[in-house]
């Protein structure tokens, strides 16, 4: 087998027990590294500390990924058209967050019999907020439910501090407003 020594120095190829003597006057471990290899590659470190290294970049990799959140809002297809404007804004709110958004249509009793007025509703939904976010999967009709999900463009999400500097006010202006109150 190769082996490589404790601080990344190449020792040579060497047989088994040469190198599992080399591991227990050192006090270390032999981990075979790479097993494909022709001669297979072994290398002198201590196991436990490798172990836990490679536990810590598996935990900081997984901390610097996004978490994706599924938000979801419900609508009736006969929705009244300030109830509409408002549950859009939340549907904008969500995507500036930079969350995904379940839009869930509820019949109820004969509209069953018309899933179109839920299918043109969805896609007027769609277009109005299709600057923010795209359809990710289409309507679709699930029992009594029309579901269909809208994913944000990819930009980082809208921070607390961001919307206080948009602010007309400014940052110092809407603090001293909520000091205000």
């Amino acid at each position: 087998m190769r082996l490589v020594g404790p601080n990344g120095e190449q020792v040579g190829i060497v047989a088994i027990n040469d190198a599992l003597r080399l591991a227990q006057e050192a006090d270390l471990d032999l981990v075979e590294v790479a097993p494909t290899a022709r001669p297979p590659v072994c290398k002198l470190m201590d196991y436990g500390k490798f172990k836990y290294e490679s536990a810590l970049k598996a935990r900081e990799s997984r901390k610097h990924q996004a978490q994706t959140v599924i938000k979801e809002i419900k609508l009736r297809p006969k929705i009244d058209p300030h109830d509409y404007g408002t549950k859009k804004g939340h549907v904008e709110r969500f995507l500036r967050q930079g969350d995904k958004v379940k839009v869930t249509i509820m019949f109820r009793g004969r509209e069953q019999s018309r899933p179109d007025l839920g299918y043109r509703l969805l896609q007027r939904l769609a277009g109005d907020v299709e600057e923010l976010g795209f359809v990710e999967s289409q309507p679709k009709q699930d029992g009594r439910n029309m579901i269909m999900v809208i994913g944000p463009h990819k930009r980082k999400p809208d921070t607390k501090a961001d919307r206080a500097a948009s602010w007309p006010l400014g940052r110092e202006g809407a603090a001293a407003l909520a000091l205000a109150r």
